[in-house]
């Protein structure tokens, strides 16, 4: 029998493999990400979400896009390989309260995607 894991996300239980796959399947998106960052992927990093109306439309925006258009939600996120520098602090994902550390996770719900502690997007909360 395969020893059983509370999954803190979903309050179920995961096995040891269930979790490997995850680890090696967050690992595979977060470098194609990254990949896709480096190579120029051009995103609205520069249109902050700094109140609640901008903040909600981009949350909207990310509703309506596919669950699956990886490259069309990064655009609308607003995603950066690097921190962005604002004036009170450099807003990265490892400051983000939407950041899960251990396992290197965005769980916006309208985002859930693996992430760089050091990246960054427009969402970014404190």
């Amino acid at each position: 029998m395969v020893p059983l894991v509370a999954d803190l996300n979903s309050g179920t239980s995961a096995s040891w493999s269930q979790i490997a796959a995850t680890r090696e399947a967050d690992a595979a998106l977060r470098e194609r990400i990254g990949s896709l960052l480096r190579g120029g992927l051009r995103t609205r990093w520069l249109e902050r979400a700094d109140t609640s109306e901008t903040v909600n439309a981009v949350v909207v925006e990310l509703q309506q896009a596919a669950p699956d258009a990886l490259v069309e939600r990064l655009r609308i996120a607003g995603f950066t390989l690097h921190p962005y520098a604002s004036t009170d602090i450099a807003q990265s994902c490892a400051t983000c309260m939407y950041f899960e550390m251990h396992r290197q996770f965005c769980a916006l719900p309208e985002l859930m995607l693996p992430v760089s502690p050091d990246w960054s997007c427009r969402l970014w909360r404190i």
